[in-house]
Order: C-alpha cells, then structure tokens, then sequence
C-alpha cells in the first residue's frame, strides 16, 4: 500500500485556516468586529416641479463667461445665480470645512460655496429654506487629479458647515448630452449644452479681446466699461433666445414617431446653432461698442503667455494672487487660456484613447486572431467614434472662427491639439491623464518658438501632482531652448509677496527682451515713435482696438509688430507676396 498521505478536501482546509485565524485574533486581541462601509449619500432629488422657485448656483470661471453663462441658463428657465469670486476668506472656510491634503483650488471652491450659503443665513434665510430653495452646479471628472474628489469634498463641508442634504448636482465632462431624465429639474439636453457652449466661446473670445486692449487703452477704465456694456448686452441675447423647435403639423407628426422625432429634433437643433447668425450678429454689434476704446499700440510691453492648472490659470480672484492685473500694473500684456482649449483637449484626448483601443473588448474572451469578423466589427466601431468626435472638432472650430471673424480675427485662433501633441509627446507622454496632461510643457514650446510670448507662467496648485510632473520635464525644456522664459508658480492661500516677487524678477528679462526687440525693429525700419504715433494719428483705423494688425516672422510683442506694419503701410504697402514687414523682424 503507498505511504503518501492523501490530500485533504479543500473545504477541510479553509475551516482549518479560518480556525487558526479566528484563534491568532483572539491571542493577540485583534477580533473581527463589524464594521460600517461608506456609502454615498441618498441625494435629495432636483425636479422640474421644482424648478421655477429653485436658485441654480455656480461658479470657477471669469466673471465674462460667468455673466454669459447667466443670460443661457434664464433663456432655458432656470433661476441661476453665480457665486462671487473666491476670496482669501473663503479658502480659510474651504480648510476649516474640509480634508487635510486638498489642493488650493478644492478649498477655494468649497468655502466659496459654504460662506455664500452662510450668508444667505446671515440674511434671515432658514437652514432648510436654503437647502430647500438652491442647488450647487459644477462639473465632475475622474483620474489621478484631486478633481474627481471635489463632489465629495462639497458634501463633507456642507455637512460639517450644517447644511447636511444640501444639493450637489455633477455633469460628467466626458458626457453626453442625455444624463438626466424629463423629469429632473436640470436637464442635460441638447438645448443646454448648445447654450453652455456657446456662452463658453463667446467669453472666450471676448476675455481674449479685453486683454489685448486693456494695456494699451488710452483713457484708463475704457476697456472695462465697454466690456461691462458688452457683456449686458450678450446677456439679454442668450436670456431671450428660444431654441428651436418642432412645429405645425409636421412637427406634430414626427413627434408622434419617439425614434424618428428625437432624431429630427436634435438635427434640427444643430442646423439652426450652425446656420443661425443670432451669436455672430450679437459680437458684430458688440464689436462696434468696442471700437470706441482708443489705443497706442506703441506702448513696449512683454507679452506673458499663462499656462497651468485649469483653475488657477483662469480664475481673476486670490486663487492665483490676482496676478492678472497685477502683471498689467507691472507693465506686461497678458495672453489668457481660453476654455476652448479645455473642450478640444478633452476631444483629442477621447480619439486617442478610442484608437488606441481598437479591437478591445470588455469580454474576457477575446477575439482570437482567426475571427475577422469580430475584428472587423471591433474596428468599425472605433471608426464610427471617432468619425463621430471628428465631426465634433470641426464643427467646434468652425463655430470658434465665426466668433473670431465677428471681432475682426483679434481672438487668437485655438491651438492646434495635434500640434500640441507632436511637439509635447517626445517629453511628455501624451497618453498620461490627470491634470492638462502633455499640455503644459507643449504650450512653453509651442508659444516660446511660434513667436507668440516673451514669457510663459504656469500657474498651479501647491502639491498639483501634474503640474509638479510637468515642471519636471520642463527643466529638461528650458535646457534644449536656452531663449525661453518659463517661470512655474505654485498658488495656495499664502505666499502672495513672494509669488509676486518672483513673477517681477522673470518679468524684468521680459521687459528687456521686449525694449531689444523693438530697439532692433526700429533701427531696422528707420522709424522713430513719434513718426509712427503720429502717422497713427493720421490714419484713426490705427487706433482702433479691432483693428488686426499682421503678424510679422521673428517679432513678438504688439508694439514691434505695430511698427513694422506702420512700415509697409508707409511704404506704399506690402510688396507682393511679402508677408507684412518681410525682412523687418528675421535676425540680421
């Protein structure tokens, strides 16, 4: 008979393991006890019954797109009300509310929200009738970015700030356009994204506008003012735009149809926000609002590209130490990031991702290599997709040069994503998520050699993950481009002074190379300024702040640029086919 010990049931062997654990535990006094797991929070439901005495609250962008922001959300009923601007204060509440470890943005934010909420109690307001009569709107995400933690970290305050049940409403950022049924008060349909966009796009390109005109205004506060007016006006545009909509009998009749009718609904939609001039006529009128802000386009000063975090490179409040008129007080000309950028890397990012997974599936079984026809469908799908997120690129460009054609093409055209990617995926993985990605250290580059900056600050959240990958790579950046003027800061509550500080000590290289630029363009031309104020003067378009001035090979800051047009035109024009001020900018 063999001697070798017959193995024991597999059942046999877990009780035996599950003794011995259960009898360690008890020696060494470590019992399992029950434990409550997390679950998120039932949330009280927004509906459309609900909707006419609800405020719908928002907020994280400039007061520009905010305003316009406003206007589209009346237009499609809601009573909207955007936050003020987040102040030092309201950082100061975001961490006495919230987590340890959050990033400025996250305390900014959230304290943004608990102090208004304080006080419309401070007001007379009822904890309930707030909690009842107002919803919080923002946007949601995921990835290695404290983003995808903000909804939680909204929920946490409010709790702890005593407004526990509080309504915190997400859309996906990589949604579609149905996220929500007919029945919630927040509907995220076709009519509201169309409207979101576009109040988007149009504080885009008008922001883009005010900082191009803002240094360079002859009487102080003009721009301002025209902005304000501007902004009044778009805003009523939006509030009184009425969508389109299926009507008369055969309206009725597709309607009748669910499939076929919400298909022509939604085609319907887009044709008319494609062929429609009501946003294009609506900038043409502003533009000519704007025209009545005199400017000298002679005045030197560094143009300072702004790259970084998404919130703190938008945000005009504490969040980035106000540095956008402080870099105006010291002289500089502030070329802004507009959330165009966002939309577009978020669609570059989505195709790239889809080609990448072409073929793969979800099922564990996957197609062998034999099955063609699973392949096939496999990549027909992903064709489709990114057909589908094509179409949306072109059709997103298309309407962003409508606008910029409204305002004489002064807005900067959107940077090329594919572009961005070339030059950035050799340092940068372009694959790698969180944060702008490959974005940062591409924009040094791409705005460093396209002669579009003299500078380029990164702004960004102390303790941003990405941001610090980025600034990493960009050490590596500045050492292969020995020209560049590249200057990271990292924002949080304080530290203002020295932030500052360090921003005027780049800021005065800038300076420099800017008086160098035009010294040389001068010389060049053989012009003096007071020739080309004077010719300026001679000829009023000059002044005009939508006047486009070209852009000349080897020159950066408006003021140069300025002279060398100021040279052709006094020269009888441009020769043909000479670009503007041909031989006037390029190294000797």
């Amino acid at each position: 008979m063999s001697t070798t010990p017959r193995p024991l049931p597999e059942e046999t062997i877990r009780l035996r393991v599950r003794e011995e654990h259960e009898r360690l535990a008890r020696e060494l006094g470590i019992e399992d006890v029950a434990r409550e797991h997390h679950a998120r929070p039932a949330e009280n439901r927004f509906t459309a019954s609900q909707r006419p005495h609800t405020t719908v609250l928002y907020g994280g962008l400039t007061w520009k797109h905010e305003r316009l922001i406003h206007g589209a959300l009346e237009g499609l009923g809601y009573r909207p009300e955007a936050l003020p601007c987040p102040d030092v204060a309201a950082f100061q509440t975001g961490k006495e509310y919230g987590n340890n470890g959050q990033c400025n943005p996250t305390y900014f934010t959230v304290g943004n929200l608990v102090q208004h909420l304080q006080r419309l109690e401070a007001g007379g307001m009822s904890r309930q009738e707030i909690i009842d009569r107002h919803v919080f709107v923002t946007a949601g995400a995921c990835g290695p970015c404290r983003f995808g933690m903000y909804e939680a970290e909204y929920r946490l305050a409010l709790r702890n700030s005593g407004f526990d049940g509080f309504r915190v409403l997400l859309f996906q950022q990589s949604g579609g356009f149905h996220q929500a049924g007919e029945a919630d008060g927040l509907e995220l349909n076709v009519d509201f994204f169309l409207a979101f966009l576009n109040a988007l796009n149009m504080g885009d390109v008008l922001n883009d506008v005010g900082y191009q005109m803002r240094p360079f205004e002859i009487e102080e506060g003009a721009t301002d003012r025209a902005m304000e007016r501007a902004m009044e006006d778009l805003h009523d545009v939006f509030r009184t735009h009425r969508n389109q909509r299926l009507d008369g009998r055969v309206g009725a009749l597709l309607t009748s149809l669910p499939a076929v009718g919400g298909m022509a609904d939604r085609a319907g939609k887009f044709a008319d926000a494609l062929l429609g001039r009501e946003y294009v006529s609506a900038l043409q009128g502003v533009a000519d609002d704007l025209r009545s802000v005199r400017i000298d386009r002679t005045r030197v000063k560094p143009i300072v590209k702004i790259t970084g975090e998404f919130w703190a490179q938008t945000t005009e409040g504490d969040g980035n130490y106000r540095m956008f008129p402080f870099l105006e007080r010291e002289g500089a000309q502030v070329l802004v990031e507009p959330v165009g950028t966002w939309i577009m890397y978020m669609i570059h990012q989505a195709k790239q991702e889809n080609t990448d997974r072409a073929g793969v599936t979800d099922d564990e079984a996957m197609p062998s290599q034999w099955r063609v026809d699973k392949r096939m469908a496999a990549d027909l799908r992903a064709r489709r997709k990114n057909a589908a997120l094509s179409l949306a690129e072109a059709v997103f460009t298309r309407e962003w040069r409508r606008l910029r054609e409204a305002l004489g093409n002064v807005p900067h055209e959107l940077t090329d994503q594919y572009e961005l990617q070339r030059i950035g995926h050799p340092l940068y993985n372009s694959r790698a998520g969180g944060g702008e990605g490959h974005l940062e250290v591409a924009k040094n580059i791409y705005y460093s050699n396209k002669d579009m900056c003299h500078m380029v600050l990164s702004l960004k959240p102390f303790g941003c993950m990405p941001s610090t990958q980025s600034d990493g790579v960009q050490s590596a950046v500045v050492n292969q481009y020995k020209d560049m003027i590249y200057l990271p800061v990292e924002t949080s509550g304080e530290g203002e002074i020295n932030a500052h500080s360090r921003v005027q000590m780049a800021l005065g290289e800038a300076k420099v190379k800017a008086r160098e630029e035009m010294e040389r363009v001068l010389e060049r031309t053989g012009l003096t300024l007071d020739e080309v104020r004077a010719h300026a003067e001679e000829h009023p378009e000059l002044q005009d702040p939508l006047y486009k001035v070209p852009h000349t090979p080897g020159l950066i800051g408006t003021a140069a640029n300025f002279v060398a047009h100021v040279h052709d035109l006094r020269a009888g024009g441009r020769r043909a086919g000479a670009p503007a001020g041909a031989g006037v900018g390029s190294p000797a």
